[in-house]
């Protein structure tokens, strides 16, 4: 994707070098401000993304909060910002792409390609939802570190502390090694990855690397290196977590556009209106074919916590089958209806399903002892309606059911 369009480059002197870097790689105009103009520049240009330039800049919290509150009154789809850091400092911008003053010119292109592909998935996902309703907004949702997953795989001297540090900002799947890692990201939606010592990396998107594992950096425009201070890997990540955590959160709206707003975009799982009104529909046509249906209630004992509920409900809509369909429920319990399936059949996949939560979701204090997914199963019998054939797993229907 080329870099076609506006940016500002904001820098106290002159940032001559990044421009040329910039015009290069295809971006036009560009235009350099110093902080205190940054506002008015972002207003008159309209830029896709702002390039910070000075690493050791400190502006003052009234620029910085200028700049921030005008990028959001903008609208429309999101405006990455970058910013060039020391390798052990950290962005004058909170929420900036960091690019250290030693990464290559290629990197720091490839790193605001990739958050400009993001850019415009978000702008297709804003065109698609104002076709429906012209007066809707898709903003970057308040809470999406808390809501993000981050897999940190290691087995050296620094894992307990490195895992420690992640699992404080975010959810936090640990692996001691790169085949269990490689497992979790087959089954689920990753926002990082952090490897620390005694393993090899691999090729995985929003990387991060602790100390000097071997890794092909030019393949990784989201790879960062740091050294030794656990505390600092965690915030030279955070934005890059942040911004996969969009993008996920982005397939998903596309997802719920698609099934013209039946899938929530939260969780992937459908919206319960649209569950009851699918099951009644599955309900229906099982009893005048004659063929099999089971319901399951999957209730997850001795998690308390939002987010793990959130995970769950996530990573089941991964796990489901395409002939079958589930929901969240308000107490954080997952009602799943498995057509064409009889309850032997139904109890397998439950199993199954059941087995992949306990092994790779978020666990409460990351004590993965606590997870406890409990399924109860009911299968349709031709006395059956909706409403009796859900009670038999201590569900009841949210929309009104003909008797």
């Amino acid at each position: 994707m080329a870099l076609i369009g506006p940016m500002v480059v904001v820098a106290e002197s002159s940032a001559a070098d990044l421009i040329d870097v910039l015009a290069a790689a295809g971006a036009f105009p560009v235009v350099e401000t110093p902080w205190s103009h940054a506002p008015a520049a972002i207003v008159e240009i309209q830029p896709v993304a702002l390039a910070i330039a000075d690493p050791d800049g400190k502006p003052s919290a009234r620029h910085t909060r200028a700049v921030a509150q005008c990028i959001e009154a903008r609208g429309g789809p999101i405006m990455p910002v970058v910013a060039l850091v020391e390798r052990d400092g950290k962005s004058a911008f909170p929420g900036a792409l960091p690019i250290t003053l030693d990464d290559s010119t290629e990197r720091l292109v490839a790193r605001l390609r990739s958050a400009l592909r993001i850019r415009t998935m978000h702008a297709t996902v804003l065109r698609r939802a104002r076709a429906i309703d012209p007066t809707r907004q898709i903003t970057v949702p308040a809470n999406l570190l808390a809501d993000a997953t981050v897999l940190c795989v290691g087995r050296g001297a620094s894992y307990p502390a490195l895992s420690v540090a992640i699992g404080e900002r975010v959810g936090l799947i640990g692996a001691f090694s790169v085949e269990t890692g490689a497992r979790y990201l087959n089954v689920r939606d990753i926002d990082g990855v952090v490897i620390g010592d005694g393993l090899g990396a691999r090729a995985v998107d929003a990387f991060a690397v602790l100390n000097n594992s071997a890794c092909d950096d030019e393949r990784l425009p989201n790879l960062i290196r740091v050294e030794g201070d656990h505390a600092q890997l965690v915030e030279r990540i955070l934005a890059f977590v942040r911004m996969q955590a969009f993008e996920n959160h982005l397939k998903r709206m596309l997802k719920s556009l698609d099934s013209s707003g039946g899938i929530d975009p939260h969780t992937g799982l459908l919206q319960v209106s649209a569950f009851w009104r699918d099951l009644g529909r599955a309900v229906e046509e099982a009893g005048e074919a004659g063929s099999a249906l089971s319901v399951a209630r999957f209730s997850l004992e001795g998690v308390g916590e939002e987010r793990a509920h959130i995970d769950a409900a996530r990573l089941f809509s991964r796990l489901v089958r395409n002939v079958d369909f589930a929901c969240r429920e308000q107490d954080g319990s997952i009602l799943a209806a498995f057509t064409g399936t009889d309850l032997r059949s139904a109890h397998l996949v439950a199993r199954r399903i059941a087995s992949v939560l306990r092994q790779t979701m978020i666990s409460p204090g990351h004590d993965r002892h606590a997870i406890r997914p409990t399924i109860t199963l009911a299968s349709l019998k031709p006395t059956d309606n909706m409403s009796s054939l859900v009670a038999r797993v201590g569900a009841y229907p949210k929309i009104a059911v003909a008797r």
